[in-house]
């Protein structure tokens, strides 16, 4: 059996080297390495995937939510709500552009922006709302639309883990994540569904006059070259990035229906054992398995792990730390036991490997060794 790893990249870049290659070797004979044609092809590419009107790459995902927030001029001290439970990239670029991170809980199934607790939250000074996508899965972007909408505040989503997912209103209409708000972002970190070699992000919008401020921004402010308009970032994706992600993009949806699958196995294995509750799955909301996170109880879970991995079993912990107790972002407002799900979640939580790679003998040794734990437990 192969090493167990929480991604197989290697693995995944053998079964498409051939296409990879020629992609890489095309854009090192034409040397355009910054802004080549390959980039405006992807983002024509994925835009179709999206369908989305309009998609900027940039050079990370981070550089995306805050290019978002500089196109809607945002202002110092501006207040923008985000979950709690959250990777920090998207209370960091709030935090640099001087506003001010407002956070919120989440529901204890799906891991998203708890809904409930938005509108208290919304005061004069609140600028946006940024749901995360977490895990894979969309939050309620119905509710957090209908919600935005009454108060005049932009919806910016974090698409990062959820590229691909699709959403589903009341009415029928289906909307893929980062197509609903008035921008989403993405990131193309190696391990994500959809990952470069190295960085890179992108950014989404419907509104083309929009799309054209946030092209000036990422590129220095100019849209004529030396002539800059507004103050703007350098944050460009790479045209060898741009190439690597045009071929495997045509991959997106099978190497959806590996993550599902192995999610599946995961799910029908383990949904007898009394100490883990398997991921909950929206009913509006298709899940793309960015990660498989499971809800411990009455378990030690350190104890756990380790018990896994002196079976070479992989494990990880998103997040250990909530964003309110982190010291860059500790406050008054926001003391211990101040967001009661989310510490729960970040004292319970772990995530199997999960990856387009996967084996059947793979998932059988990881259950079957969770099978035996379960038995001492």
């Amino acid at each position: 059996m192969e090493t167990i790893r929480m991604a197989d990249l290697h693995t995944q870049y053998l079964r498409i080297k051939e296409e990879i290659d020629q992609a890489i070797q095309e854009v090192l004979d034409s040397t355009a390495f910054i802004q080549g044609p390959q980039v405006k092809q992807f983002a024509d590419a994925l835009g179709t995937f999206l369908d989305s009107k309009a998609v900027i790459p940039c050079a990370n995902g981070t550089d995306a939510l805050q290019i978002a927030m500089m196109a809607l001029g945002c202002k110092v001290g501006d207040e923008v709500i985000l979950p709690v439970y959250t990777y920090v990239a998207t209370a960091e670029v709030i935090a640099l552009l001087g506003l001010k991170p407002v956070f919120v809980d989440v529901d204890r199934n799906d891991f998203n922006i708890d809904v409930n607790q938005i509108e208290g939250k919304i005061t004069e000074r609140t600028f946006a709302i940024v749901p995360v996508h977490l895990y894979g899965q969309c939050a309620n972007m119905e509710s957090i639309l209908s919600i935005a909408k009454k108060h005049h505040i932009h919806v910016i989503e974090d698409a990062a883990q959820s590229l691909g997912a699709v959403y589903t209103f009341s009415d029928g209409q289906k909307l893929r994540a980062g197509t609903m708000g008035v921008i989403g972002c993405t990131s193309f970190f190696p391990s994500k569904n959809l990952g470069c070699f190295g960085d890179g992000g992108a950014i989404f919008t419907q509104d083309k006059s929009l799309a054209e401020n946030i092209k000036m921004i990422a590129n220095h402010g100019q849209k004529v070259k030396y002539y800059h308009d507004r103050i703007g970032v350098n944050s460009r994706l790479d045209t060898l990035q741009a190439a690597i992600l045009q071929v495997k993009l045509k991959y997106l949806t099978d190497y959806e229906t590996r993550r599902r699958r192995v999610a599946d196995f995961y799910d029908l294995t383990l949904s007898s054992i009394s100490f883990l509750e398997t991921p909950f799955r929206s009913s509006n909301s298709t899940h793309v398995f960015h990660q498989y996170t499971l809800k411990t109880k009455g378990i030690d879970r350190d104890q756990f792990r380790l018990y896994l991995e002196e079976r070479e079993i992989p494990t990880m912990i998103y997040y250990p730390v909530p964003l309110h107790l982190q010291k860059a972002y500790a406050s008054s407002d926001y003391p211990f036991g101040s967001f009661k799900v989310t510490e729960e979640l970040s004292r319970t939580v772990i995530s199997l490997p999960i990856h387009t790679e996967m084996t059947d003998d793979q998932l059988s040794y990881i259950c079957s060794a969770i099978k035996e734990f379960a038995k001492h437990a």
